[in-house]
């Protein structure tokens, strides 16, 4: 019966087997883009025996956290050992002498204090006990010296102090102290040490028996590299190299091993379970980042070219591979030409909308013709079917044909949606057209090119869940503290050579960039890149992790050919709406902001260029109406500028404007500046006019009123007056008649105020109507003026 141990507590002492214990041999090992790595090992034994694997500290602690064990006929595990200690900073402590790890011998005598001590100073001898260490200050022929010195306490009970000069010797008189001396001056030894830690597995039972162990450990992170080789007119289909980056930093060579690269990371971290542990938490570091130097750009959320792709078959249906496969416009104009892989597929990354005509031919076939209507930002197919024959005879396919028509000089044709072939036409219904006349074939590849095209990548790639694996066909061998160079991958892949602009390059140069579309089934792992261009390096840089089918851009030198600038440029702003609803008018206004690229190109071939404009929030773009690509920070416009000569593209973008005027507060110099503009619709003018009138009759009425409240509060003033005098006249003849005169005249004031308060009140409701009325109205009106 089969057992499994995982090892979630550490044995310290088990007995092992007689027999000399064997090192198990590496049988698969999967690298992670983490630092990590999964091993497998296997080892044969005989009876009650032991195996040992050599690890340091750090990689210990892994193995601890991830150790299965198998005896795969029958046995037992009797467990684990491995050889453990303290940490050093612990056993430090634990010989409590207060001493650095590097110390001088002042600070070492001064760890001292109070031990019993020999010190001789020439040929005095003083014996007795520490009692400190001083650092004074002296001069001597004008030179300024620090100098040390030890006091101590003799026998006798006196003090004495000696210098620490080059006839200073000190002598420990106490056994217990000297042997913790040389603990110290051990344990300083050992740290120059190598970090060896043994794992020891005993495997108990009878005869011949299989063990399997697994576990994770640390391991350098596995690196890709690519070699990316531009098309030529001899070598058209760009291909795609890459390699990857292993290192074996074991203590054992890897024989024939199984090996995987994974481009993921599994969540892992370290803790330290090799040491013994007392009350510390584990050890959890935060994620290491790598800043890279070289640009990357930002993947496409959105694109405007057709794909157009298919499969070139013989007519047992198997893939055809070297076929060419021609895309023409309605003149006959080559638009892109591609090249079957190995599979007899092809694809064309980029090609324009409309009507186009594609042919497909390969020695020893007839030349096959079809022809296909694209739609724009979409994905069309189109499968070839050869036939056996000369070259010079020709098949034509057009899309949804019923059936092939074939000759020998002339093939029929379908016109584009008729749903019937022009063979299938009533006799005089139409003249057949001649096939179009091949190309010339292209020129033989070279033998750099065909080499390195049948370059065999030694990885089989499969996705892995979320991740990605690339799995070595072939066992690899690699011995201990070495490298490698492992091919895994070697695929035509789509790409097209472009020049780019963005504000990101703070050189203000265009950079000589390759479309890279990812159609080879594959996840790229993120890496550097180099670039090979007639032959020769052109450059380098780096990409982040490409998903199949995924396009992106990849930079990887400056384009001198290419002079840029740019001019900013804005219009007036345009009211294009004023509506009124709830007592607010809103005018609707555009800012247009213009942007002008403009690029020279000094080189002799036409250039494409792929200009970035940075996606501004609350602006929309109108112009150009045809967007390349679409990313989160960026627009992406296709620029062809000839060679020797200057294009220019112009970037408009609209930003929506708000103004809203309260009615309720609209002044009459508002109005008339809204009807010089033209803003206003005759109704609204005349609406709001009204409001204007009734603003100014609703603020009469609060100025009669507040006039009232005035004469009131003059009469109140002079009453307070009379009575004021009242009370100070007395009973004389002149005085009774000043008191007549004020009473008279505050019985007049009185009536006046009764009819003052009668006329407020009628004020202030006629205010109040006419103020509800004007809000009610305000509230009321609704306009939309399209201007």
């Amino acid at each position: 019966m089969k057992s499994c141990l995982r090892f979630l507590c550490i044995l310290a002492v088990l007995p092992l087997g007689a027999q000399t214990p064997a090192a198990p041999a590496v049988k698969r090992i999967v690298l992670y883009k983490n630092g990590i790595g999964y091993f497998e090992h296997a080892a044969r034994v005989s009876g009650s025996q032991s195996i040992t694997l050599s690890f340091n500290s750090g990689q210990l602690d892994d193995v601890l956290k991830s150790l299965t064990v198998l005896d795969l006929n029958g046995g037992r595990i009797g467990g684990v050992t491995y050889n453990s200690e303290s940490p050093v900073e612990r056993q430090f402590a634990e010989l409590r002498l207060p001493v650095a790890e590097k110390p001088t011998l002042t600070e070492f005598l001064g760890a001292l204090r109070g031990a019993r001590l020999e010190v001789r100073s020439g040929t005095t001898v003083t014996t007795g006990r520490l009692l400190s260490m001083e650092r004074k200050t002296r001069i001597s022929g004008g030179t300024t010296l620090e100098v040390d010195y030890l006091s101590m306490i003799t026998d006798g009970g006196e003090v004495r102090t000696a210098e620490l000069s080059p006839a200073f010797s000190v002598k420990l008189l106490d056994p217990s102290l000297a042997e913790k001396v040389g603990r110290f001056l051990d344990l300083s030894a050992a740290t120059r040490e190598p970090d060896l830690r043994k794992l020891t597995v005993a495997a108990n039972g009878t005869g011949e028996r299989s063990l399997f162990l697994s576990y994770v450990s640390e391991v350098p992170v596995w690196k890709s590299t690519y070699r990316l080789i531009l098309p030529t007119k001899a070598n058209p289909q760009p291909l795609l190299q890459g390699w990857a980056i292993v290192d074996n930093p074991t203590a054992q060579d890897w024989e024939k091993v199984e090996v995987s690269l994974v481009a993921g990371a599994p969540q892992a971290f370290i803790q330290h379970l090799s040491q013994p542990l007392y009350g510390r938490r584990p050890v959890v570091p935060v994620t290491e980042a790598v800043m890279l130097s070289p640009q990357t750009f930002q993947t496409a959320l959105s694109s405007g070219p057709v794909r157009l792709s298919g499969t070139v078959t013989d007519p047992s249906g198997a893939g055809v591979p070297g076929a060419t496969v021609a895309a023409r416009d309605g003149s006959g104009s080559i638009l892109a030409t591609a090249v079957t892989n190995a599979n007899g597929r092809y694809e064309f990354a980029s090609l324009p909308d409309g009507a186009i005509v594609l042919s497909a031919e390969s020695r020893g076939f007839k030349r096959a013709v079809g022809t296909e209507v694209l739609t724009a930002s979409s994905r069309a197919r189109h499968d070839f079917q050869l036939s056996l024959g000369e070259s010079a005879e020709s098949v034509t396919v057009s899309a949804g044909a019923p059936a092939l028509q074939t000759s020998s000089e002339s093939a029929s044709s379908r016109s584009v949606g008729s749903g019937r072939s022009m063979g299938s036409m009533p006799e005089g219904a139409g003249m057949m057209k001649k096939a179009p006349i091949p190309p010339p074939p292209p020129p033989a590849p070279s033998p750099v090119y065909a080499a390195r095209a049948g370059l065999e990548a030694m990885a089989q790639a499969q996705a892995l869940g979320d991740m990605f694996e690339y799995r070595i066909k072939e066992p690899l061998t690699l011995r201990r503290n070495q490298s490698a160079l492992v091919p895994i991958v070697n695929t035509p892949v789509g790409a097209e050579a472009v020049s780019l602009w963005t504000p990101q390059n703070s050189s203000g140069r265009p950079l000589r960039a390759i479309w890279l579309h990812n159609n080879t089934g594959l996840t790229l792992d993120g890496g550097s890149f180099g670039v090979l261009e007639n032959e020769t390096f052109a450059g380098e840089g780096i990409f982040e992790p490409i998903r199949p089918n995924e396009k992106r851009l990849i930079s990887y030198a400056a384009d001198l050919d290419l002079t840029t600038s740019t001019a900013f440029g804005s219009e007036s702003q345009k009211v294009s709406l004023v509506t009124v609803i709830r007592g607010a008018l809103t005018i609707h206004q555009q800012a247009v902001e213009k942007k002008t690229y403009t690029v020279r190109n000094a080189a002799s071939n036409t250039r494409t260029v792929l200009i970035e404009h940075a996606a501004r929030p609350g602006y929309t773009l109108r112009a150009p109406a045809q967007v390349e690509e679409t990313t989160p920070s960026y627009y992406r416009f296709r620029l062809p500028v000839p060679g020797g000569q200057t294009a220019a593209l112009v970037v408009e973008e609209v930003k929506p404007l708000t103004q809203i005027v309260s009615l309720s507060t609209i002044e009459t110099e508002r109005v008339n500046g809204f009807v010089k503009s033209g803003l206003l619709s005759p109704d609204l003018e005349k609406a709001l006019r009204k409001i204007i009138a009734d603003h100014a009759a609703v603020r009469e009425l609060d100025k009669q009123k507040n006039d009232l409240d005035e004469r009131r509060g003059e009469i109140y003033d002079d009453q307070q007056r009379l009575r004021e005098n009242l009370k100070s006249l007395k009973s004389s003849p002149e005085e009774k008649a000043l008191l007549q005169r004020y009473t008279r005249q505050l019985d007049s004031q009185e009536t006046e105020l009764e009819k003052l308060k009668t006329q407020i009140a009628d004020l202030d409701a006629k205010y109040r109507a006419a103020q509800s009325a004007l809000e009610d109205y305000i509230q009321s009106l609704t306009f939309e003026v399209k201007l």
